[in-house]
């Protein structure tokens, strides 16, 4: 296999709860630290990152000893208050054992919508990136709902993932999920499931073969991955949808491998400095 080279500079990564939750409930501290390995890292070679993390919900059942995600959304939210700040400190440990220093940003669909707030949100991502600050953005699922004709949610984070990866005009998301990369049928069902290793088009055959959420925890599935995909695909940007089992994949991505699906023309690889120097 041929391997694929890209330029990028910005990169948002997104992890799901799948990968920041063992399937009996407990944290995945080994994750966590991995995750925080591998963006010091690329931090440390001047890449601009930004942590799009889902979790919260996961972790605060994980706290409170809960193994069945509640249906009502008060409890779920109430969840969320808990998870956050244990994730948030779970990742301020990890970060700070590798001299890397950390932001938090809880968004709503809300600011976004509004051009205002929208502007003050991405000159705060700016202005933490400049100081070599890696952001950690996540919904606000404490208080993200949808009512009436006041949007809140995004649904999920991988929808929240391209949406900050698209506005903060980002090289390249990596979404990091339970799963490899694309299929050309589902690997849970089909053992002969072959990996897709590139998509330069998502043609609606792609889209409507795409599964639903395959775990407890979290709320996405294929079809919020594709959509995320297709958002950054009309900015004109690069998305890779990799395993998250072990988060310095991410470093194998950076440097090109052929590791996950990847969805966009990849362009020549042009590294931070370089690119700084060449613009």
């Amino acid at each position: 296999m041929v391997k694929r080279a890209m330029h990028c500079k910005r990169i948002v990564v997104k992890i799901g709860t799948s990968s920041l939750i063992h399937q009996n409930g407990k944290v995945n501290l080994q994750t966590i630290d991995r995750l925080a390995y591998a963006l010091t890292a690329l931090n440390n070679q001047g890449y601009e990152l930004v942590l799009v993390t889902s979790g919260a919900i996961g972790v605060g059942m994980a706290k409170l000893g809960v193994s069945a995600r509640p249906a009502a959304i008060a409890h779920q939210q109430a969840l969320a208050a808990i998870g956050q700040s244990e994730l948030m400190t779970l990742y301020t440990q990890r970060f700070s054992d590798y001299g890397a220093k950390i932001g938090q940003l809880l968004l709503t669909h809300d600011v976004f919508d509004y051009p205002q707030t929208r502007q003050h949100v991405l000159d705060t991502i700016d202005a933490l990136l400049a100081q070599e600050v890696i952001p950690i953005i996540n919904e606000n699922d404490s208080v993200a709902v949808d009512e009436l004709d006041h949007r809140t949610t995004f649904g999920d984070n991988d929808q929240l993932s391209a949406l900050v990866g698209k506005q903060i005009d980002a090289d390249l998301l990596m979404v990091l999920s339970d799963i490899d990369g694309l299929y050309d049928q589902d690997p849970n069902r089909h053992p002969d499931a072959a990996l897709i290793p590139e998509i330069t088009h998502l043609s609606a055959k792609v889209l409507a073969g795409a599964g639903g959420s395959s775990t407890r925890f979290g709320t996405g599935g294929m079809v919020t991955k594709l959509k995320a995909a297709q958002t950054m695909m009309r900015a004109g940007k690069q998305m890779v949808l990799a395993s998250g089992r072990d988060p310095r994949i991410i470093l194998r991505i950076v440097a090109g491998e052929p590791v996950g699906t990847w969805f966009g023309n990849v362009l020549e690889q042009v590294s931070p400095d370089n690119q700084a120097s060449n613009s």
